[in-house]
């Protein structure tokens, strides 16, 4: 829905966490790492944050493009699992909304993109699972290498796939702050970008329209094509 003359409109979802600020002390707060403000902005959008409350849903009729931002871990229990101990920042609330949210984003073919838990939550969402505890699967911890440090690990693009086509297909370097990954892929899901160890980095909805996810956060990254490339397609 291009308005002429108009920034593209891009919904991005958003935390509820206790936080300080001015002269408040461990308020509840809806945020977001001005990061993603930045970048959209700097494409030639216009942000929009959507917080897990009320109907964000709703929202959608006026959004020309949908982020899934980053974010505490998936409630296993969606993809029929208990919690492993390293699993945690669970929010009810922003499952609820967040999976809703994408839900009708995707029936309206409204472009899509996931960024680290946004990765996670189409995986799951389209009949996927998650390696709840990345560590233990690859044996390090470089694509989460403390809190509130981003990792700098290389990804590789896959041929033929639409993250190539913005990207390129040779591996670039790219921040990382997870420690969840896929396991299981989701039906209708291709596989668009993958780290050396292995790791699902990147995928892509089987369709027409602009439905893709990526597990780093190019919010945090000098390369911009990706939050370019989404604003193009609306």
């Amino acid at each position: 829905m291009q308005r002429p003359f108009q920034r593209p409109v891009i919904g991005i979802t958003s935390y509820v966490e206790p936080a300080s600020f001015t002269v408040w002390r461990d308020m509840p707060v809806a945020l977001l790492p001005y990061m993603y403000v930045e970048q959209v902005v700097r494409a030639g959008g216009q942000p929009v944050l959507l917080p897990p409350a009320g109907d964000p849903v709703a929202a959608l009729r006026g959004l020309d493009a949908l982020i899934l931002a980053g974010g505490g871990d998936v409630d296993p229990a969606r993809y029929g699992e208990p919690p492993h101990e390293r699993t945690g920042y669970l929010r009810q609330a922003r499952d609820e909304s967040e999976f809703a949210l994408l839900a009708a984003a995707l029936d309206r073919g409204l472009p899509y993109l996931g960024i680290c838990r946004g990765l996670q939550v189409l995986n799951v969402a389209l009949g996927g699972t998650l390696h709840q505890h990345l560590p233990d699967v690859v044996g390090h911890e470089g694509h989460a290498p403390a809190p509130g440090r981003f990792g700098h690990l290389p990804v590789t693009p896959l041929p033929g796939t639409r993250l190539a086509k913005i990207l390129g297909e040779q591996p670039v370097t790219v921040p990382h702050a997870h420690h969840q990954a896929v396991d299981r892929l989701a039906p209708g899901l291709t596989v668009s970008a993958v780290a050396e160890d292995g790791t699902v980095e990147a995928v892509e909805l089987d369709t027409e329209g602009f439905a893709l996810a990526v597990q780093w956060h190019p919010e945090a990254g000098e390369d911009h094509l990706v939050i370019e490339a989404l604003v193009r397609a609306c």
